[in-house]
């Protein structure tokens, strides 16, 4: 026994040292590049001294700002479409039979899971395909003379970063509506309110944290995306296409500053998300902690637990029934 306890001593030591060396080898390169962007000097291998020199020299270019401009219309675009979306997918869904709630999920999460190369091309070539059928319709029916010219653009990179963004907040969505209490829809409806009413005073107050942390997921992706907007963006250029574009010219410090600014605001939406969806987790768990009355009721389908039953009467002497009395009792001197 003692053995076998040792052998599981080592391995639990290797694994965490394996853990740590994983950690390491992830996050060391960030802090790299982190600490060199404060580089005094002009070389990105050697620090000369902290300065805020390449700070001030990115963000005074206007090609930086441009790129930073385009770069959060477009996140803040999709992630609104995204939770917009991938909110009513999420409501919708549960209405449905469960093999095609099974179907409709697995359909999402292949949207999840499928390389970012083959999204992004396969959008480039139905925003093309779709552009050359309709842009003809247009010339024909606009009654002016310049007809609009649909085409690759800042609009299809909204688009293509939404189709990622909506899968992804339908899955956060769809996670936070199984945790949900059934018996609240039940009762609302047993109070006549409308399916409309329910959504918007029982349905929706739940799924707040949901939706605010799904819109900060759909956000953060949208921003340091570079595969579909690489090939979807047409003559726009973000922030993260703009850093590769860089880096093929040559490596700087002001490249470093860049991708620092470009880690902050995805830390900082990560841990946002975070916050959101486990500070509504932990208030549903303290409000349930007493005498867990919701989970009572999710135990029985959203219907009330049924009423104790009560304690049997003791049996009646069946000589006080027939009229019998009992002898007296012996009093002792």
């Amino acid at each position: 026994m003692s053995i076998r306890r040792a052998s599981g001593g080592r391995f639990d030591r290797v694994l965490a040292v394996y853990a740590v060396l994983v950690y390491l080898f992830l996050f060391v390169p960030i802090a790299v590049v982190v600490v060199f962007s404060f580089n005094a000097g002009r070389h990105v291998t050697q620090l000369e001294g902290l300065s805020l020199t390449w700070y001030e020299q990115a963000w005074t270019d206007p090609f930086i700002l441009d790129a930073l401009r385009n770069s959060l219309q477009i996140s803040v675009a999709s992630a609104v479409i995204s939770t917009l979306l991938g909110t009513a997918a999420a409501i919708g869904v549960t209405g449905l039979r469960r093999s095609v709630q099974r179907t409709i999920e697995l359909m999402t999460y292949v949207a999840v899971v499928i390389p970012a190369i083959v999204l992004g091309l396969s959008l480039l070539l139905a925003f093309v395909t779709f552009a050359d059928w309709l842009n003809p319709w247009l010339a024909y029916l606009w009654p002016g003379d310049t007809p609009p010219e649909l085409g690759l653009g800042k609009l299809s990179v909204i688009a293509g970063e939404s189709v990622f963004g909506t899968a992804l907040v339908m899955i956060v969505l769809k996670a936070r509506i199984t945790q949900m209490d059934s018996s609240l829809r039940n009762a609302s409806a047993d109070l006549y309110a409308t399916p409309l009413r329910t959504l918007f005073q029982v349905t929706l107050p739940q799924l707040a944290s949901a939706i605010v942390g799904g819109f900060l997921l759909a956000f953060t992706f949208a921003f340091d995306d570079f595969i579909i907007a690489f090939f979807t963006r047409g003559q726009s250029q973000t922030l993260p296409i703009l850093l590769f574009s860089s880096i093929r010219r040559g490596v700087s410090p002001a490249i470093n500053a860049i991708a620092s600014v470009l880690v902050l605001v995805t830390l900082v939406a990560l841990l946002l998300a975070l916050f959101v969806l486990t500070r509504r987790g932990r208030r549903g768990v303290r409000a349930q902690a007493p005498g867990e009355p919701a989970k009572e009721a999710a135990d029985t389908g959203g219907r009330p637990p049924a009423p104790p039953t009560p304690a049997a009467a003791p049996a009646a002497d069946p000589a006080r029934t027939a009229g019998i009395q009992p002898p007296p009792e012996r009093v002792r001197n």
